[in-house]
């Protein structure tokens, strides 16, 4: 029983979730741990000529990762095997565990200056090229 799999869960309140899943055992009550739980969603999009699929997190308003969940509130489980949906969860999995998809900017990068520099800088570059004469203020 400790085994983690990638399931497909229907659960008694009707939602349909896909996950990574560990049972286990505590106080002789199975209890099923959900790792990165999702609602999938197939579209069909006619310019791609066939379906797609859109992930959702299974719970929006929170940061939380792991869910723990009782047997009991669970109709269906079942395994599965397709390496298209493990791959699409995978690939959820490390988007969303990134801690920003913002770049440190580096002196490597180039020059950095203050907003104030740089318009001087390149107010100089446009009115040299242009060979126009700066507005008067």
């Amino acid at each position: 029983m400790n085994e983690e799999f990638y399931a497909v869960i229907k659960l008694v309140s009707g939602e349909e979730i896909f996950s990574k899943v560990f049972a286990f055992e505590k106080d002789d009550e199975v209890l099923i741990s959900l790792d990165h739980p999702v609602f999938v969603q197939t579209m069909f999009i006619p310019n791609l000529g066939g379906p797609v699929a859109k992930i959702n997190p299974w719970i929006l308003l929170t940061n939380e990762t792991k869910f723990v969940i009782n047997r009991d509130k669970i109709i269906s489980m079942n395994e599965i095997k397709n390496n298209n949906l493990i791959k699409m969860h995978k690939r959820y999995v490390k988007e969303n565990t990134r801690s920003s998809n913002q770049t440190q900017i580096t002196s490597n990068m180039g020059y950095i200056s203050s907003i104030p520099e740089a318009r001087v800088v390149l107010e100089k570059l446009y009115y040299s090229s242009n060979s126009t004469s700066k507005p008067q203020d």
